[in-house]
């Protein structure tokens, strides 16, 4: 793996856009410190006029938007080598920030909520305009009366926000920067096996080389699995302190009531994916009839499919696919991605002590959004790189349209315009490809897919239920009980006792490499998100103009509605079975296809 400096700079972004030097961002970070002082003099006056109240949340906004410049540049910075400590250090010189700065406006939602009702709102908004962008928030935040305290109470809990992420970021550091990963040697090379070299290995087309890389892997992980262990725990207890001091009756209810999403949802998800884990046996016996092999194990199911296809691409080749696939979306989204990639918004291979996986930041308001890659050159990757493209088409059309308080979308609608986007780009492809070997690969492209988005996320969702609701009863949480559970779970979904998958007692590690238990009923969202981008991308494909005017209306919308209302809108409904019983035929109707070439081939 290169070093960064090795990497050309047309394959790295520009962090320069957001702040020209250290220096420039350590001067506003000291401006901001000062300007914020200002919040003090609203206290006890807030609701005095429309105009006071008007004066307060635009000074507030203003404020914030600074302040999410300055910790997405630092973060950036620290993602792109987590072994230089100055940029985390700038990480937690914002947090200390972000503390002082919500202890500092703690006053703001007791004194709105002890002052205002629907009546007031209303009457404000009529009398001061530039309160209708803030009417949303003011409405939902008396829909969340019960769960605010005092002024003592949330200035606690403001300066609680300096520990509650502690566990979450003890796991980054040790995991990017300080986890011995593991040396293999394959095909008489050593290799490092790191994140990165893991993702890459485990799609090995020799079965012995996938079986050595995940024993190791999860050999070493397990090798710190006390350490893990304590690291979830914290996490999780730090939940279970919010929950109680925001007076909700689980862990789950409150993550989803900032959405005013009901846990409904989320069981609804976990339920029917149960039910259904018949269509997911179904996809992991055609793996092993394709794959050739008696028995299926938990490490074939990277492999590739066919091998015969070699379904590689270079960056350039990606990027030209890609903004293919993205027609029926129209010139004005293309013109934008074009910008994404010729203007350096994309920060494309891995290097060493890079943070893992890919992610697009699009909490820079006045710039651009981010998206950061570890792109291995294979259809996934160009897959993950349409994914995140769509994170940063969002974000550029939101924060285009909307007022920044209004520009911050739920993570619950955030994950429909990335995968609405792997939807297009598998649907182009095969509209380009006729060869049966080429198609299956496609097509199993489709189902990896729908394996790891809507099964595999929902395992992980239904893992977090079992941890968070075993923790509420009081009872330990130890590195054994995680692999325990998770193992167990595991065997559940990919039928190991009926044979369609061994799953081995070495993955009883993986949870312990997941980052996203960290981020607290995060992961369903992938999943419902799967179902909803399904039935969106069907009625766009269809050409319907109306269809994509509603589409593009919602990646503009941000968080102007409740994220269920917005799907509504857009032609979902999320309160219906709707959209997951349509992904469960689309998969069915795959999988007949599939079968159907693998019949002809004679396999």
């Amino acid at each position: 793996m290169k070093v960064r400096d090795e990497v050309p700079d047309k394959y790295k972004w520009n962090l320069e856009d957001i702040y020209k030097t250290d220096d420039v961002w350590k001067a506003e970070k000291e401006r901001i410190q000062e300007a914020m002082q200002q919040m003090g003099k609203y206290k006890g006056k807030l609701t005095q006029s429309a105009a006071t109240l008007l004066e307060a949340l635009e000074l507030n906004t203003s404020l914030a938007k600074e302040m999410t410049r300055l910790f997405s540049y630092a973060s950036m910075k620290s993602d792109q080598d987590t072994r230089v400590t100055k940029y985390a250090g700038m990480k937690q010189e914002l947090q200390q920030v972000f503390a002082q700065y919500s202890a500092l406006t703690s006053y703001i939602e007791p004194e709105l909520l002890a002052s205002l009702d629907e009546n007031k709102i209303s009457q404000f908004v009529s009398q001061a305009k530039g309160l209708e962008v803030y009417q949303f928030y003011l409405k939902d935040l008396l829909r969340k009366r019960a769960h605010r305290g005092s002024e003592e109470v949330e200035k606690v809990m403001a300066y609680s926000s300096l520990m509650s992420g502690n566990a979450s970021n003890i796991y980054s550091t040790f995991f990017n920067a300080e986890f011995p990963h593991p040396e293999i040697e394959i095909d008489g090379k050593t290799v490092r096996l790191n994140p990165a070299n893991f993702a890459l290995y485990r799609e090995s087309k020799d079965r012995n080389v996938r079986k050595k890389v995940f024993e190791t892997y999860f050999g070493k992980l397990h090798e710190f699995h006390r350490t893990f262990g304590a690291q979830l725990s914290g996490n999780i207890n730090a939940a279970l302190f919010a929950t109680k001091a925001r007076n909700y009756n689980s862990t789950l209810e409150r993550a989803l009531d900032a959405d005013n999403i009901p846990t409904g949802v989320y069981h609804n998800l976990v339920k029917n994916v149960n039910d259904n884990l018949a269509t997911f046996h179904r996809y992991l016996n055609l793996r092993r009839r394709m794959l050739g092999v008696d028995t299926l194990h938990y490490y074939d199911l990277y492999a590739p499919l066919v091998e015969q296809v070699d379904l590689s691409y270079t960056v350039e080749e990606a990027i030209e696919h890609v903004l293919k696939s993205l027609k029926p979306l129209g010139e004005d989204y293309i013109a934008v991605a074009k910008r994404a990639f010729n203007e350096r918004w994309i920060d494309m291979y891995p290097n060493e002590g890079k943070r893992s996986g890919a992610y697009s930041n699009g909490s820079v308001y006045d710039v651009h959004p981010y998206i950061l890659m570890n792109y291995n050159g294979k259809y996934n990757d160009v897959s993950t790189l349409t994914h995140e493209l769509g994170h940063t088409m969002h974000s550029y059309l939101t924060n285009k349209k909307q007022h920044f308080a209004n520009a911050n979308y739920s993570i619950f609608v955030a994950e429909v315009a990335s995968t609405f986007n792997e939807e297009l780009l598998n649907d182009y492809m095969l509209k380009q490809i006729k060869d049966d070997r080429t198609r299956l690969a496609i097509l199993g492209n489709y189902l990896e897919g729908a394996k790891g988005t809507l099964f595999r996320q929902t395992q992980f969702a239904e893992f977090e239920l079992m941890i968070h609701d075993k923790a509420a009863k009081g009872e330990a949480l130890t590195g054994e009980d995680f692999d325990k559970m998770y193992l167990e779970l595991t065997r559940k979904y990919y039928g190991h006792d009926k044979n369609v998958c061994i799953v081995d007692d070495n993955v009883k590690s993986e949870w312990s490499y997941i980052p996203h238990f960290y981020y607290n009923f995060y992961v369903y969202q992938y999943a419902t998100s799967f179902t909803a981008s399904t039935a969106l991308s069907e009625k766009v494909l269809k050409g319907s103009k109306s269809d994509l005017e509603k589409y593009l209306n919602f990646l503009s919308s941000g968080s102007t509605k409740y994220p269920v209302d917005l799907l509504k809108d857009a032609g979902v409904d999320m309160n219906t079975s709707e959209p997951f019983d349509l992904t469960i035929a689309k998969i069915n109707k795959v999988i007949d296809e599939m079968e159907r070439i693998l019949t002809r081939l004679g396999k």
